[in-house]
């Protein structure tokens, strides 16, 4: 499961960086902590499905192309 938030986390912050944006301003989008943010990217912890769908938002994509 491990690898799982690790791939997940990865192309967030791959789509994030394509976006253009830093992950303080991202953060604020989405109404997360920076901090959250940072750990969702490395893979450290298990988002839900209700965050996903915020970060989603702010991508403007679908949690499809997030998820490995």
């Amino acid at each position: 499961m491990k690898d799982l938030a690790k791939k997940l986390g990865a192309n967030i912050k791959a789509k994030r960086t394509e976006k253009g944006l830093a992950q303080d301003k991202f953060a604020e989008l989405a109404d997360l902590d920076r901090s959250y943010v940072g750990r969702i990217e490395r893979g450290q912890v298990n988002i839900t499905v209700d965050k996903l769908y915020a970060l989603t938002k702010v991508l403007g994509c679908h949690a499809r192309d997030l998820l490995p």
